[in-house]
């Protein structure tokens, strides 16, 4: 009954779901603009961080596209209440990245958290239900109480490689016990210059023998 009152529509053209579709059309899906580095071998997105941090292997699943398929699914997403768009990627991601060698080693998913005041202003983390699923195709746990955000910023999405290179410590983490010796992915919803996610694996990286990749929605 709640269907028929309130049918489900996609998240990227607005247009009726079928029964058989689920946060996106098929024809959506079908042209979303897709990155996929680790399928292609193309290390792009890890060059971003070449002579910054090392990084084991970096991918996305789709290229952000202003006025298109992919800004209306994160903005959706991150302002309208749609917290099953990150499962929905991150089975998507999850199943993709068990497939192949340089994933298989993954010992650890953790997601880039939101500060406190906006977790409690959105009410939940628009990544979490990405790197859960992601964890649960890889077979790995998923911990979102290793790294905090101790410093409340404005969104970054916009702002220039160079304005955003000495962005202050914002991250924290609550141990690092959890990060020895282990190969963790480190999962966030889009990379524009990197510097989000350099600033977390500066945190992570400060625990013994510990290894770091990244996995994004999407790549700008």
């Amino acid at each position: 009954m709640l269907n028929l009152l309130f049918p489900a529509v996609c998240n990227g053209c607005s247009e009726q779901l079928q029964s058989f579709e689920n946060v996106l059309c098929t024809q959506c899906r079908q042209h979303i603009p897709l990155s996929c580095f680790h399928r292609s071998g193309d290390e792009s997105m890890k060059n971003i961080f070449y002579g910054r941090i090392p990084v084991q292997a970096a991918t996305s699943l789709f290229r952000f596209q202003k006025k298109g398929i992919t800004q209306q699914l994160l903005h959706n997403l991150k302002y309208r209440g749609q917290k099953q768009i990150s499962d929905f990627l991150g089975k998507w991601l999850g199943a993709e990245l068990s497939e192949l060698a340089e994933y298989k080693n993954i010992d650890l998913v953790i997601p880039v958290p939101l500060h406190k005041k906006k977790m409690r202003r959105r009410g939940y983390n628009q990544v979490s239900g990405f790197g859960r699923e992601i964890a649960t195709a890889l077979g790995v746990p998923f911990r979102e109480d290793v790294l905090v955000k101790v410093s409340k910023t404005n969104s970054q999405v916009f702002k220039t490689r160079l304005s955003r290179y000495g962005s202050e410590k914002i991250f924290q983490i609550t141990s690092t016990e959890p990060l020895e010796n282990k190969h963790v992915l480190l999962v966030d919803d889009i990379v524009t210059t990197g510097a989000t996610l350099e600033n977390c694996a500066n945190q992570i990286l400060a625990a013994k023998d510990c290894r770091l990749s990244f996995a994004t929605m999407a790549v700008a």
